[in-house]
């Protein structure tokens, strides 16, 4: 069956976000966005999020099993829907991505997520979406659920984790080649007791982002 990962996007308006917005910033990244360059959406988020983000895009990178023509993961995003994350981001875009607040009560938010759900929903018919991202709370499935139902689903290992918890257990299942197991959401148990603590990760020898086509979603 295909599957299509589905990323919870990146804090737009944390400490990491003044480093990139700060016009007097050198780093890289900073000055690609200052010198009116796009960076990639998933680069940008990686460095917003850390350790989480680049553990959901990495996993989906590596377990996505799309269509012809759609990618294999969509990132949510504030004011745009559902985006690839090789789409090319401005400075422009990241505030823009700053000004509206993820909550399913704000139509700039919801309705462009909608809409691309229900195109998902319509263009993949033999596909479940996996979501990357916290189930505790309604503001992504109260948005999905709709549109894709059943189909919507999340890992089961998951439940009683927090953020750098999940990402910590998506880098150990890519490197171990160990696809998790996914339940429906709708109608799932989300919260439970605090796993274990997970052992602690090797230095990396090489980044474990590997470079993807891009689609035009």
């Amino acid at each position: 069956m295909n599957c299509i990962f589905l990323l919870s996007p990146a804090q737009t308006g944390g400490k990491r976000a003044e480093l990139v917005l700060n016009p007097q910033a050198q780093f890289p990244l900073a000055r690609k966005l200052h010198g009116g360059q796009g960076v990639a959406l998933g680069e940008l988020f990686s460095f917003l999020s850390g350790l989480y983000f680049r553990g959901k895009l990495a996993y989906a990178q590596g377990f996505a099993r799309p269509p012809a023509g759609i990618p294999g993961a969509l990132v949510i995003t504030s004011n745009r829907g559902l985006v690839d994350p090789d789409n090319l981001i401005t400075l422009k875009d990241l505030i823009a991505f700053s000004q509206v607040p993820v909550d399913c009560n704000e139509p700039r938010y919801r309705r462009p997520m909608e809409r691309h759900a229900r195109r998902l929903a319509d263009h993949c018919a033999d596909c479940k979406f996996v979501l990357l991202g916290s189930v505790g709370t309604r503001k992504y499935a109260s948005v999905l659920l709709p549109a894709l139902g059943e189909r919507l689903m999340f890992p089961k290992e998951f439940v009683g984790r927090g953020d750098m918890s999940r990402g910590g257990l998506l880098l150990r299942s890519i490197r171990a080649g160990r696809e998790l197991e996914y339940t429906p959401l709708a109608g799932a148990v989300v919260h439970g007791p605090r796993p274990p603590k997970l052992e602690r990760l090797p230095r990396p020898t090489a980044n474990l982002i590997s470079n993807t086509s891009r689609h035009g979603w």
